[in-house]
């Protein structure tokens, strides 16, 4: 059977897609899994600094978000140079809370990381991990801003290529540094700095062409103003997203540190897997975007549809082959026998969760691309509290462990996909 014309359209960027999305998550996935040959205290450490890592790369997701919509509305309606200027001021921005983020990383690294719910040892490796990681977090955050950009103009091979690169290069050097000369959890980290800094300068330089059309490349806080409104909804989403993974990071750490080392496993797969069926969202905010741009909310409504089929069909691929492989993904990470059994259960569970993941995921993209930046952010603080009972009982009922939070995880996924596709329905109606 031939592919629909839109079907077409969605995977010619999904592909590359998939690439560039995968850079943070797979470096953090490198390090889960060689870091968990080490120990589980150093596990649990990493655990605890990537969640911590992941409320400022992911909060700032929103100058991806916001900038790929803007680019593709104005390059839509040919208008290059508004284009371009979106771009340069989003490279501003960016650079502007990389700056504040990263000092601000290394200097309260010890409360935050204490206040996840880390100790002893984990605190320690917590730390290292950490305040080495928030050198790279400003060329992350400039990356994103860049990445937009080109997603704008439909450019997605150039972040597939830097993302390739740069994985290639943090495998090297961390096997390196890891394993040639035994320096840990810290090898781990700055093996990922070195990735991330000639990942984000790879990317601003991919952003040229685009951002030259720009009438003038000086700071223009009339012109960041729209994108902090759309970031500000966008970081109410992002932030209550990552409340729910972060309280489920923190609540395993309460629980004993086998779980907490069999979280990470699991969740180190679901951010990477998850980027399957984001590489099907993203480009699904640049085409909705263009054909609204275009004054053609009808081919929207049709991408958006098809979209969201492609994605449940690899989301339930992917769940069962997750599912299915779950006892060997546990032993791929560790080899200790408390945390291959959690980590198998809770791999079973990830593999459920990608179902409505799929809904979910990919009506974002839609509601992104239609530029509903308010109502995501208000529906996330709806399934946050949704989600709130059950923490509590886990916390109560420590024996529920990770069958109790990783069941959480379910129920938030499936809520998030039922009300995300009523409201996709009705805003491309």
């Amino acid at each position: 059977m031939q592919l629909a014309d839109t079907d077409r359209r969605i995977l010619r960027l999904a592909v590359p897609a998939f690439g560039a999305l995968a850079a943070e998550p797979a470096y953090r996935l490198v390090d889960t899994a060689i870091v968990g040959r080490i120990g589980t205290d150093e596990l649990g450490g990493v655990a605890i600094a990537v969640s911590i890592i992941s409320l400022v790369i992911v909060g700032s997701n929103f100058l991806a978000y916001g900038t790929t919509e803007r680019v593709a509305r104005r390059l839509g309606s040919d208008d290059a140079a508004a284009a371009g200027t979106v771009g340069a001021q989003a490279l501003w921005l960016s650079a502007a809370i990389g700056l504040v983020a990263a000092p601000l990383l290394v200097l309260f690294a010890h409360p935050l990381a204490s206040l996840l719910g880390a100790d002893g040892e984990v605190l320690d490796f917590a730390v290292v991990y950490l305040r080495i990681s928030a050198i790279g977090v400003p060329f992350v955050i400039v990356g994103l801003a860049a990445q937009g950009t080109q997603r704008g103009a439909s450019d997605y091979r150039s972040g597939l290529v830097v993302a390739v690169v740069a994985n290639i290069i943090n495998v090297v050097v961390e096997v390196i540094m890891v394993a040639g000369f035994d320096l840990g959890v810290a090898g781990a980290a700055w093996s990922t700095v070195v990735a991330q800094v000639l990942a984000g300068v790879a990317l601003c330089w991919r952003a040229r062409p685009i951002v030259a059309s720009a009438g003038t490349f000086r700071p223009l806080w009339d012109e960041m103003r729209p994108l902090m409104s759309a970031g500000r909804h966008l970081l109410l989403r992002v932030t209550a997203m990552l409340a729910v993974f972060t309280g489920a990071t923190s609540i395993a750490a309460r629980v004993d540190e086998p779980t907490l080392a069999a979280h990470q496993i699991a969740i180190s797969m679901f951010l990477f897997v998850a980027l399957s069926l984001d590489a099907l969202a993203v480009p699904t905010q640049t085409l909705v975007a263009e054909e609204l741009g275009r004054g053609s909310p009808s081919m929207a409504a049709t991408l958006a549809a098809r979209a969201t089929r492609l994605s449940v069909g690899v989301g339930a691929a992917l769940g069962v082959v997750v599912a299915a492989a779950s006892p060997l993904i546990a032993r791929a990470f560790t080899t200790d026998p408390a945390v291959i059994s959690r980590a198998t259960v809770a791999l079973v569970l990830l593999g459920a969760v990608l179902v409505p993941g799929s809904i979910a995921f990919a009506t974002d993209g839609s509601l992104i691309g239609a530029g509903d930046y308010r109502f995501l952010g208000r529906a996330a603080l709806g399934y946050l509290a949704a989600v709130v009972p059950i923490a509590t009982a886990v916390l109560a009922v420590p024996g529920l462990g990770i069958t109790g939070i990783w069941s959480g995880l379910l129920l938030w996924m499936t809520l998030r996909a039922f009300v995300n596709r009523r409201r996709a329905r009705l805003v491309l109606a």
